[in-house]
């Protein structure tokens, strides 16, 4: 697995700058970006960017327009003008199926004909696999079960064209899903593009209609580069598109759990960037049996020690500053003493970020702006952290102390209400307040369940381990 060639941004690329993105001194400065910057533009700079975007055509805009795009700070848009991109025939579809035959045949169904093929992957279905498809389609089969990760690469070995799609066997493509897909590999320097994954049914149950406005698999509403420890920070392999040249022989065969995380953190090692497009939908037929629903979460949590004994700082369960994780610390002692205290801490941590940002008309505004978004989003993390990664140790702290209960309540009911509140205008619905409240403390005792379970298994403290912002390398710029 190498990293890419050529990074530059073909002539009519375009490229808007993200909803969170805020401009700052008239154009002087832009915040935002996954991870938060600020970035400061020069007078050159600032007259490209007319209108929050930028049209590439010469060096200065390719350049500006790539630092935007990598940051985060902006997102790509549709070109003004035809512009080179991969076709449906460059794209050949890898299925992985086990014992699946009906939902197989669903998925068939949903496919073009003038794709550049189609692989079936069947791994050690008790009834061996036959189907068949108007276009191009290659039946491949296990004898025995080698896991999905070996059965994608199966297909992906067989596949001629430049790019594969992977979609599992559970999931039904929505029409048009490719095509904004296609879009992101004008880029280059794109290995990989994935949609949203949207619920196939939001059904009746609460666990349904939970799954539909929350699942795992669901990314969110707004396009995003795929970065470790930004907001979107995987996707999953339940439907990709990937450049066959970036992924080399595809999946880590040894991962059972999370090889979709692994390949996103190994592609991004490379200096592949990485696109979440929720443009493209792709539906999933979630679980929705309780039993079944927890067991899937605990399986998700087994996967962060692998993860996180191969790929060290990358996936922790939480990133704090040293001043922020100091103010979250003062707080949970609750007492009035130590809230003073936090309060001076902040104070100190705005101060010395206002030094920092002189170049700026108003640097303690702005400084105090950034200083806010950073402790609410610690004060989030860490409301989260005790409900799900660390809930075993906060049960214990419960036994014991009247404040920890406070905190722990405090922690569930609020966290709970804000997780409602974000998800009330999902266009699948959704639970009621109480109902989607007390899915997620589920959701999140599952998923901490198999963290802690992975963690002992592997012997391994690393994905219990809270990180800084630094201490992790990112991608190489190319």
């Amino acid at each position: 697995m190498t990293g890419p060639a050529d990074t530059r941004l073909p002539d009519g690329f375009r490229v808007v700058l993200d909803r969170r993105t805020r401009v700052l001194d008239g154009g002087a400065a832009l915040l935002g970006g996954a991870p938060p910057r600020l970035v400061h533009l020069t007078p050159k700079a600032r007259a490209l960017l007319q209108r929050n975007e930028i049209v590439v055509a010469d060096s200065a805009s390719r350049a500006l327009a790539r630092r935007l795009l990598d940051g985060g700070l902006a997102q790509p848009a549709a070109p003004l003008g035809p512009l080179a991109r991969p076709e449906r025939a460059d794209v050949t579809v890898v299925v992985p199926v086990k014992d699946r035959t009906a939902g197989l045949v669903r998925l068939l169904a949903a496919l073009p004909t003038d794709l550049g093929g189609i692989v079936v992957v069947d791994d050690g279905s008790a009834v061996p696999v036959d189907v068949t498809h108007d276009g191009p389609l290659t039946l491949l089969r296990n004898d025995t079960a080698r896991g999905p990760a070996a059965a994608r690469n199966a297909g992906l070995a067989a596949a001629t064209t430049r790019l594969v799609a992977f979609l599992d066997s559970d999931v039904v493509p929505r029409p048009g899903w490719l095509e904004p897909l296609l879009d992101r590999f004008a880029d280059p320097a794109v290995g990989l593009a994935a949609p949203r994954i949207v619920a196939l049914d939001a059904g009746a149950t609460w666990v349904s209609r939970y799954e539909a406005v929350r699942s795992s698999l669901d990314l969110g509403l707004d396009a995003a580069p795929v970065v470790p420890r930004s907001r979107v920070a995987y996707v999953p392999s339940a439907a990709l598109l990937v450049r066959r040249d970036a992924v080399g022989t595809g999946f880590d065969e040894n991962l059972h759990v999370a090889e979709d995380v692994d390949l996103v953190l190994r592609l991004h090692e490379q200096g592949w960037r990485l696109r979440y497009e929720p443009a493209s939908h792709v539906a999933h037929d979630h679980r929705v049996d309780v039993r079944q629903w927890l067991g899937r979460k605990a399986f998700y949590g087994t996967g962060a020690a692998p993860l996180a004994l191969r790929h060290a700082g990358a996936v922790p369960p939480m990133v704090l500053s040293p001043w922020s994780a100091a103010v979250c610390a003062l707080l949970l002692v609750q007492r009035r003493g130590a809230a003073a205290l936090a309060v001076g801490v902040t104070a100190v941590a705005a101060e010395r970020l206002a030094r920092r940002l002189g170049r700026l008309d108003r640097p303690r505004l702005v400084a105090a702006r950034l200083t806010g978004l950073g402790l609410l989003g610690a004060l989030a993390q860490t409301g989260s952290a005790l409900t799900r990664h660390f809930w075993p140790l906060a049960v214990l702290g419960c036994l014991f102390s009247a404040r920890a209960r406070r905190a722990v309540v405090a922690a569930a009911a609020v966290e709970g209400l804000v997780d409602w509140w974000a998800h009330r205008g999902h266009d699948a619905g959704g639970p009621g307040l109480a109902a989607h409240v007390g899915a997620h403390r589920l959701d999140d005792l599952g998923y901490g369940a198999g963290l802690w379970w992975g963690a002992w298994r592997h012997r391994t403290t690393a994905p219990l381990r809270p990180a800084g912002p630094g201490g992790w390398r990112p991608h190489r710029q190319g």
